[in-house]
């Protein structure tokens, strides 16, 4: 086998010229092991004579080993010469592999787009900005007023307050104000006064208690919300219309939501058995667990601004764009594969793939390498994050783990988890070596950062 490289600026042609002796042994080894194996009409297992298979086998045989040879040989040589390319080789025509009738010597011939050269090294004198994001008294406050709500429960009262589910019977008034013989008549039926939009009938509910009487219009409650009148009166939609007079209401039931107490119940709810026994201490683990958080928002803000750093600081790079747009045709999905898609998209991957490279630079400067444990470990991290957002900052690990099994079962979350790791190891090994601009922020100020501009200015 012959291989010889032409470079020409940000692409190559790579010519391989694969000779009959670089493959026939193959062919006939793996033609005698069908002939031993195989079974064919009018022969014994194994008897049948070489040339018949050779005829019926032979090109698609030689086709076999002639690409194996191929692909192991380019493989081989980009590796061994160091070279640096973006995607995978690809023939210059299109099916030369498959025109492979005979026995003979083949020149083969590949497009390789070359990777941009550039350097890049991170140092003290390098400035990033960090932002440490306060954790007031006030959100310490707010967490747990959330832990306490999801916690909470419901109880019984016997006066109405704001917020208040109130359940009763509900029946149909005729002209008079008598129930209706024949009308819209609702056993338990469920409001929240809160909710209405008539105010008026929002203020019929001030001062009730259980046993009381009134007259209320659920059209004017709801202001002719014909989807939530439905639900209320338990008819059909079409029906709506013919029922939007007055109803008598009697209360037999007011149910008030009450957050959870500051007591032991409630610490080991929230945190491990008896790691927590006082308010003082509840409050300690609740500032810990949002500070936590704080640095992995604020560890996630480095990483945006050590991208937009690098990329300045590695400038414009020179990309071999006519054959990354026919790399990207060829890779796209049939009903997504014409000339517009791939303008239209061609930009914005240039950008991924400019901080890809420079992420593999960094992986090497900092001798940044990701294991399965690692990846485990995100997805487990993940898997504690998801849970948090619920409201469950205390879920058994084995619910962790069965979640993140679930999640590595996903090829395609095992690659956005396997970036994540690579972005999380490097921003953590650039963090040590360069200066650290750091100042400290409200979360408001620090949220802004994430808002379109339009929406933070003044």
């Amino acid at each position: 086998m012959n291989i010889s490289l032409e470079k020409t600026g940000t692409t190559a042609v790579l010519t391989v010229k694969v000779e009959k002796a670089d493959y026939q042994d193959a062919v006939k080894k793996e033609l005698k092991h069908i002939a031993a194996k195989a079974e064919f009409p009018g022969f014994r297992k194994g008897k049948a004579p070489f040339s018949f298979v050779e005829k019926r086998f032979g090109t698609q045989t030689r086709m076999e080993q002639v690409d194996k040879v191929l692909r192991d040989g380019v493989s081989n040589y980009i590796r061994e010469n160091n070279l640096e390319i973006l995607g995978e080789p690809m023939f210059v025509e299109q099916g030369q592999a498959l025109n492979l009738a005979s026995d003979d010597d083949y020149e083969f011939k590949f497009d390789l787009a070359l990777s941009p050269e550039f350097a890049l090294e991170m140092n003290a004198d390098d400035h990033v900005a960090y932002y440490d994001i306060e954790v007031t008294d006030d959100q310490v406050q707010e967490q747990v007023d959330t832990f306490a709500r999801q916690a909470g429960h419901h109880e019984n009262v016997d006066d109405y307050a704001d917020g208040d589910i109130v359940r009763g019977v509900l029946a149909e008034q005729d002209a008079e104000g008598n129930v209706l013989e024949g009308g819209v008549s609702v056993d338990k039926a469920s409001l929240m006064p809160k909710y209405f939009k008539g105010e008026a009938q929002k203020a019929l509910f001030e001062n009730a208690k259980v046993g009381d009487v009134m007259t209320i219009n659920p059209s004017e409650a709801y202001q002719d919300n014909d989807s939530e009148l439905a639900s209320l009166l338990r008819i059909g939609k079409e029906e709506v219309a013919a029922h939007k007079g007055n109803f008598t209401f009697q209360v037999e039931e007011i149910s008030r939501f009450m957050p959870a107490s500051l007591n032991q119940e409630f610490f080991d709810t929230v945190f491990e058995d008896g790691e927590v026994t006082t308010e003082e201490q509840f409050r300690a683990k609740v500032r810990e667990l949002l500070e936590k958080q704080r640095v992995a928002d604020a560890d996630y803000k480095f990483l945006l601004d050590l991208r937009k750093y690098c990329e300045e600081k590695v400038g414009d790079l020179e990309f071999p764009r006519d054959l990354l747009k026919k790399f990207m045709l060829q890779s796209m999905e049939e009903k997504e594969k014409t000339p517009e898609n791939v303008e239209q998209e061609f930009e914005a991957s240039l950008v991924g793939l400019k901080w890809h490279l420079i992420k593999e630079k960094l992986c090497k400067a900092f001798d940044v390498k990701v294991n399965e444990d690692d990846i485990r470990e995100q997805a487990l991290s993940m898997a504690r994050i998801t849970f948090l957002r619920y409201g469950v900052p205390n879920i058994p690990e084995e619910y962790v783990s069965q979640y993140a099994d679930k999640m590595l079962e996903d090829q395609n979350q095992v690659r956005t988890i396997l970036d994540q790791c690579v972005e999380k190891m490097v921003a953590a090994a650039v963090k040590e070596v360069v200066s650290l601009d750091r100042q400290t922020v409200t979360l408001e100020a620090f949220q802004n950062f994430f808002r379109p501009a339009e929406n933070t200015q003044e």
